[in-house]
């Protein structure tokens, strides 16, 4: 089989790379650059030419062939400005999740069946499965064998044709075990640190980076007690939806402590960035109101803000990765479901309405917030996810 394996001059990627060649199959490494400006970037953070330079070194050392693509106008408009369009807007966009549903399984899979590729493979740790319902092929997308790397998060919103051509070759395999086998095969990428930061732009200064687009505007900052009365009027028996509603506050709800340079900066849970101490515990943002440009904190990690037992997705962005097991309108699940990277898998009941798929957890979630992608998993099986509404 022709394999095009997408080289990101990482050990994961590379590690794909060989063990598919070990398997007889034809490969062709496509190292894509999809960034170029340097603004924001954190110094010390590797530059895209030295990724390319690492991905050359490993073609060379499994002797297959190489190409290079340029997909920096598709990264910019798929990914990077829908970024500033959802920070203007205060939500928190995951560019890592749109990144692989609009770019590397969508136009890097094109480039390679330019290629005659028969598949993709990535340096995902992430497994697939499939299965045959009533005829038809189903693609099921696994979580992968090690815990600590599981990235079937970042590909929640791929769809049966983009995973029909997908390939995870390490998806079973430990982090440790990939770092063997790449010192085992002397491959140049053996000891290169993970990249960090937002995909293929590396580790950023977030607010400086998003002045590229979004013009820096002081405003206050407004405290809100624990004690704020609407916290206490969401109890157990509250609807769903009404559980599921952001705290709403106005400048008259707390007292004003500091300025800040912009709300669409910031994001509900964050602590640093706020220039403000001489606390007992640390400041976190429990609302954000790009409107009139303020943001609201309170004090301490149990601070009632910070907490939500609900979210509300809009029905047209919900998304099942295996479309057969989506609920009808009525219908409720119980299933495992995380709303951020690394965060622990959480018991939770999802509830379809008719214009909103509503995620009722067992226990009260910290920092949910807008534009993040909630994910649904049974065992290790994820699947669906949706852009929080709120």
């Amino acid at each position: 089989m022709r394999i095009v394996v997408g080289l990101s001059g990482g050990v994961d990627s590379s590690v794909a790379a060989y063990l598919l060649k070990e398997q007889g199959h034809e490969v062709i490494g496509l190292f894509m650059r999809n960034w170029h400006d340097t603004t924001g970037t954190l110094e010390g953070d590797c530059p895209w030419h030295d990724d390319q330079v690492f991905a050359e070194l490993v073609a060379k050392r499994l002797d297959i062939a190489f190409h290079y693509v340029d997909l920096s106008q598709e990264y910019r408009k798929r990914v990077v400005d829908y970024m500033f369009s959802e920070y203007e807007k205060g939500r928190t966009p995951n560019p890592d999740v749109l990144c692989n549903r609009e770019i590397k399984f969508d136009v890097f899979l094109q480039e390679a069946l330019k290629l005659g590729a028969e598949a993709v493979a990535t340096g995902h740790y992430c497994r697939k499965e499939e299965r045959v319902v009533n005829g038809k092929i189903i693609y099921s997308l696994l979580a992968g064998s090690d815990p600590n790397k599981d990235q079937s998060y970042f590909l929640c919103q791929l769809s049966q044709e983009q995973l029909r051509y997908a390939m995870f070759p390490i998806g079973h395999l430990l982090k440790s075990e990939v770092r063997r086998i790449a010192e085992q095969q002397r491959l140049a990428t053996a000891k290169r640190k993970d990249s960090q930061g937002i995909c293929f732009v590396g580790k950023v200064d977030l607010p400086l980076f998003l002045q590229q687009k979004l013009a820096a505007k002081q405003g206050n900052i407004h405290e809100i007690l624990p004690s704020w009365r609407r916290y206490a009027e969401r109890d157990e028996q509250s609807d769903v939806e009404q559980l599921a509603e952001p705290y709403r506050y106005t400048v008259r709800d707390g007292k004003k402590i500091g300025c800040h340079n912009g709300a669409h900066f910031y994001t509900i849970g964050q602590r640093k960035g706020l220039g403000i101490g001489g606390r007992k515990e640390s400041l976190f943002i429990i609302g954000t109101d790009v409107a009139t440009n303020t943001i609201y904190v309170g004090e301490g990690d149990s601070h009632p803000g910070l907490y939500r037992r609900a979210l509300r997705i809009d029905a047209r962005e919900v998304h099942w990765v295996e479309p057969c097991e989506a609920l009808g309108v009525g219908a409720e699940r119980r299933l495992k479901v995380r709303i951020r990277y690394r965060q622990p898998l959480e018991d939770a009941t999802l509830i379809q309405r008719e214009d909103a798929l509503y995620i009722l957890f067992d226990e009260p979630q910290r920092g949910i917030a807008g534009g993040q992608f909630a994910a649904w998993y049974e065992g290790d099986c994820l699947l669906g996810s949706g852009v929080i509404k709120y």
